[in-house]
């Protein structure tokens, strides 16, 4: 019996170990651990230096550390740099609060929604589905082969190049624009 015991808990082991490894992935040069929340795992990312800092700036930390689940559209440095000159400098000013927080919160849907099933979803909707934000808007997203894209409300295009980073209160996609409500 002891003879047959270790091999058995070897191939558990072995057949546990990469779905465990495979939920880890690296974003910004950092590994993004599952068990982590989505503002434990974001600062340490160098590609979202800017998201980081415009929670921080729209009060949004608390929330992002709660139970959740969320989905968030996570916009990468680059995408906010495609935003026009000033604008980050100038959203991130205490007296813009209410703006910021309106344009962050339009990257966040309530609940764990896997690029798979965002890919269910347009399948069902016959190459569109509308998502709900927690702002309270909508985005649409479309797919073009394997890869997915977001359509905010004023038209604007995003592409999610990094899905499924698992948190442990939700799922971050990395998106290369930033999205914008209406």
């Amino acid at each position: 019996m002891k003879k047959l015991l270790i091999p058995a808990l070897a191939l558990v082991a072995i057949a546990i170990a990469p779905n465990t490894y495979a939920q880890t992935k690296m974003v910004g040069g950092a590994a993004m651990y599952p068990t982590k929340n989505i503002v434990e795992n974001a600062v340490n990312s160098k590609d979202h230096t800017t998201l980081v800092a415009a929670v921080k700036a729209a009060g949004l930390v608390e929330t992002l550390e709660s139970a959740g689940p969320f989905t968030v559209f996570a916009p990468t440095n680059e995408a906010f740099d495609k935003l026009p000159k000033g604008t980050v400098e100038t959203l991130v000013k205490p007296e813009n609060k209410a703006t910021l927080t309106k344009i962050l919160t339009y990257h966040v849907v309530s609940g764990r929604i896997s690029a798979d099933d965002l890919m269910a979803k347009v399948k069902a909707g016959k190459g569109k589905a509308e998502l709900k934000t927690v702002q309270g808007g909508s985005l649409w997203v479309m797919q073009d082969g394997k890869k997915l894209y977001l359509v905010d409300e004023k038209g604007g295009k995003s592409w999610i190049t990094i899905a499924d980073v698992n948190q442990s209160n939700g799922v971050i996609h990395v998106v290369n624009t930033v999205l914008m409500p209406n």
